[in-house]
């Protein structure tokens, strides 16, 4: 075969454009969300308007992509192994940033290193219920029924080692009361069992117990949150009962691979960060008992940090084991 010169020249003439092909600004191809969870739970329901606000700022479809498994583990490990392309992107749970570290022999990734924080989305306060079977209606009956009967009450959570199930276990040894854990595989039907009394109590989202509340079928006591709730302005909160510890929101962040660029991370953040402030989804995380939040990645990481921390010696107090 014969190499002829203008060929030659052909060919590096292309060089150029791929330079430039490589160099196109961010971002330059449609975006995937990852969601580590199935389609139609709490997660999804934050995660799509988040990704439908992001695209219109970003001028790219963001595309959300469920990937569920290990607690979250399963969805954040793609991102974290999409190394640098910012086009990835992760909706990251507490189980998945600060809980499983401590409880899973060998995590996939390194949540301080592989994966960059970009901001923080909604925090999703959680109520302590009871079942109404048990005739009590108020905190310090709960407290004084448990006190009682050391170990005979039970609470459902939605799987060992989440967040129910540690947010239960730091009220516990802040109230200092001994309640027996029934592990669910997820919220719903943790909620059954309780409507029909099978378990005694449990603290979940209130997104999930908010129907179940204005129904009647369960009886409120307590947010684990430093506010009330919302769509439940007569539920105090721990801190007001005396237990300002035992502060259990549920959260969800928007996480980059860890090597992706600081300049693409900041697109991300800007658009993420408009989206969150918009009154429409403001107020469509607001009518399923989220609070959009915002905010820079320092304060992600710094969150993520103590967040860490408080669940790991919470794991380590109650002795928690992943079955």
């Amino acid at each position: 075969m014969t190499i002829t010169r203008r060929g030659i020249v052909a060919g590096l003439a292309a060089f150029p454009a791929l330079g430039a092909a490589a160099q196109q600004p961010f971002p330059s191809k449609p975006l995937t969300l990852v969601v580590p969870f199935p389609a139609g739970g709490p997660a999804d329901t934050f995660g799509r308007p988040l990704a439908q606000g992001m695209s219109q700022r970003l001028g790219q479809s963001v595309v959300v992509e469920n990937k569920s498994g290990a607690a979250g583990v399963t969805g954040i490990d793609f991102v974290a192994k999409a190394v640098t392309d910012p086009h990835v992107l992760g909706l990251m749970s507490a189980s998945a940033g600060a809980i499983m570290q401590s409880l899973m022999p060998k995590m996939p990734y390194d949540p301080m290193k592989d994966i960059a924080p970009v901001t923080l989305v909604v925090r999703v306060q959680e109520v302590l219920v009871v079942s109404t079977k048990l005739g009590i209606t108020d905190f310090k009956g709960f407290v004084a029924r448990a006190k009682a009967n050391p170990g005979k009450l039970t609470y459902g959570s939605a799987g060992t080692g989440g967040i129910t199930h540690l947010a239960t276990e730091l009220l516990k040894r802040e109230a200092g009361i001994d309640l027996l854990h029934v592990p669910y595989r997820g919220a719903a039907p943790a909620t059954n069992d309780l409507i029909a009394g099978t378990v005694d109590c449990a603290l979940l989202d209130v997104p999930v117990l908010l129907p179940h509340i204005r129904s009647g079928a369960v009886k409120p006591l307590a947010v684990s949150s430093d506010t009330r709730a919302a769509l439940l302005p007569d539920v105090p909160t721990m801190r007001e009962l005396g237990l300002p510890r035992v502060n259990s929101d549920n959260w969800y962040a928007l996480v980059a691979p860890g090597e992706s660029s600081l300049a693409a991370r900041q697109k991300i953040h800007d658009a993420a960060v408009a989206t969150l402030r918009s009154k429409e989804v403001a107020d469509a995380y607001a009518a399923v008992g989220g609070v959009a939040v915002g905010g820079t990645p320092a304060e992600l990481a710094a969150y993520l940090r103590a967040e860490t921390a408080k669940w790991a010696e919470v794991i380590k107090l109650a002795n928690v084991k992943l079955e």
